[in-house]
Parts: structure tokens; sequence; C-alpha cells
């Protein structure tokens, strides 16, 4: 039997004043965030490089969403990413990630340093950024991997990328906690994304869900409530954590 339902917190007020930022919101994961987000209310602007189409159909499905273009390879992207809540944050969600497949012995200097700049150097300089317009009691939520424990080939610096952002998380929520703002990943599963897909071969999903103790795969949805829950004035004391939301592939 599977259940199914949303939380209170899903409710169109329960986020009602709330400002949101999530970083790669047009598809997938993060797709699900945003729309998790702005269904319980919150203002939430998103970010987005290639999918224009499906970022301008996410805006136009809600009042208040708001799709900005950045690129996080490139740093000065920043800027304009943070431009639109220059009036106050209550949550920011780092989402945004690649995983190009390498083995270790074909790696080179550039495609290091485009997947330590994505998916962690951005993310803790967006930590950076916000720290100066997040309201205390504010809300940071990293979006990391099962594969940080459960390593593959050719995932190395994906899992060494994400591994930092799970450090950066720890330390952050020391620094930020006095402000009484909340710092936490939320390591995803085999989640049937594009990106899962286009990184596995046709038979993983069904071996892959075989494995779960829940017997499935993940949805896009599976770890937005979780990113949703981690808004809320109930997990006002869960800080410094990573809660691997895997429906029980690792237990």
């Amino acid at each position: 039997m599977e259940f199914s339902g949303r939380t209170a917190l899903s409710g169109k007020t329960a986020l009602s004043g709330k400002t949101a930022l999530v970083t790669g919101g047009s598809r997938g994961i993060g797709r699900a965030i945003v729309t998790r987000l702005a269904e319980a209310g919150a203002r939430v602007v998103f970010t987005y490089v290639n999918s224009r189409a499906e970022a301008d159909d996410l805006a136009g499905r809600f009042d208040g969403v708001t799709a900005v273009r950045a690129d996080q390879a490139d740093l000065s992207n920043l800027h304009a990413m943070f431009e639109p809540v220059r009036d106050g944050l209550d949550i920011l969600v780092n989402n945004a990630a690649i995983n190009p497949l390498s083995p270790i012995a074909d790696i080179t200097g550039p495609e290091f340093d485009r997947v330590m700049t994505v998916n962690a150097k951005f993310p803790l300089l967006a930590m950076r950024e916000a720290a100066t317009v997040l309201r205390d009691g504010g809300r940071v939520i990293n979006v990391s991997t099962l594969n940080t424990v459960l390593p593959g080939p050719g995932l190395a610096l994906y899992c060494a990328s994400k591994a930092a952002l799970e450090q950066f998380t720890a330390v952050a929520a020391r620094e930020f906690g006095p402000r009484g703002i909340t710092v936490n990943t939320v390591s995803a599963g085999a989640t049937d994304t594009d990106l899962f897909r286009a990184s596995n071969p046709p038979e993983a999903a069904a071996q892959t869900a075989a494995l779960a103790a829940l017997r499935r795969l993940g949805r896009p949805d599976d770890i937005a409530g979780v990113v949703l829950l981690l808004t809320g004035p109930d997990a006002q004391w869960i800080t410094g954590q990573n809660i691997r939301a895997t429906g029980g592939l690792l237990v």
C-alpha cells in the first residue's frame, strides 16, 4: 500500500509572506521544490540555465514566481541571482548541480574546475551572499546525493563536490545558528529525473527500485516534500543535519 497526501505545511498560506530562492528550478527536483514552495504561499525566485521554455512555463503557473537565468559555472551570475531578493530572503535552496560521468583516468583539469564550481563553490558563495539578506530565523537547504556514501564508477567529481557541500552545510549551521537560521542537507536517493535517466543504463531504474525499502524510485515531489518540511516552524530545532531521502535505499 502506498500512502499519499501532503503535510499541513503545504497549505496555501503556510509560507505566506516568505521569500525563497531556489537554484536549478526549471526541471526535475528543483521544479518540484519551486512548485511546493509556491503552493505553500511563498514568493519564489528560481534559476535556470538552458531550459527557458520550462522556466517560463513554471513561472507562469503561479503569481509571485520569477525565473532568472544564472549559469553556476560563471560566478558573476551570483549578483543577478540575488538581485530580485535584495529586499529580504527567508529560504535559500541550493539545488542546481551537474553530473558528467568521467572515470578518474579521464578527468581533466577544466572538468574538475567546472564540476567543483557548479556543485560546491557557487553554492558556498551563494550562502555567503545569502547571509547578507537572510532574515533571522531563515532556512538554508542544500541538496546533495546518496552517492556521497554509495559512490559508483565515473562519479568521482560528483561525489567529491557534493561531499564538500555537505561539509559547508555543517559549518554554516554553526555560523548562522546564532541568528536562528537553520542549515541542512537533503541527500536525494535514486530519483526518477532526466539526470538519473541520462546517467544510468535503461535497466538501472527497475534494479534500483527493487533495492529500496519502499520498492520504487523516488519522485521529485518526494524530495521536495522533505525540503518543504525543513522550511516550516516545526523544523526550527533541526540544523546541521543530512537528511537522506532515499525511500530506504540506504537504511
